[in-house]
């Protein structure tokens, strides 16, 4: 099994933060590597919505990386599940409000399979990488927040 989290500290309202994080179509804004995202069915941010991904794969290639939402509390949690891809992660961002901040953590986990456990060690990098990105988020959300 691979597993990698962050957290940080945002100065916006948890409200915000989760409207952010629950529109799919915001990831190119805060995520290296998303070359292009779009609904592909359901209501935007809402369960069950599907969003088309394609990511930078290696060597540049592109990479499916279709998710569906398959939790969304407001204010609280979004969690969603890989559904297309070489690999299917499935994670969530979980919010706690901090005063007038937000405290933002994700988590990713992966149970690979097959040929899949030969990977682990570059799966476990790939999804640390990508879970440190919620500093850039930060970076997003509080230049947004001061515009």
């Amino acid at each position: 099994m691979a597993f990698a989290e962050h957290e940080v500290l945002i100065g916006r309202d948890a409200m915000s933060v989760y409207l952010f994080l629950v529109d799919g179509l915001n990831n190119p804004l805060w995520r290296d590597g998303v070359r292009s995202i779009s609904l592909r069915s359901g209501k935007a941010g809402a369960k069950g919505a599907v969003y088309q991904q394609t990511l930078l794969g290696p060597g540049g290639r592109p990479l499916a990386a279709d998710f569906q939402i398959v939790e969304a509390r407001p204010g609280a949690e979004v969690r969603f599940e890989v559904i297309a891809g070489p690999a299917r992660p499935f994670g969530g961002y979980y919010l706690s409000t901090e005063g007038p901040n937000t405290r933002l953590r994700f988590a990713l986990e992966f149970h690979p399979k097959g040929l899949q456990k030969l990977m682990g060690g570059m799966i476990q990098k790939t999804m640390e990488a990508e879970v440190l990105q919620l500093d850039k988020l930060k970076l997003v959300l509080e230049e947004e927040d001061a515009a």
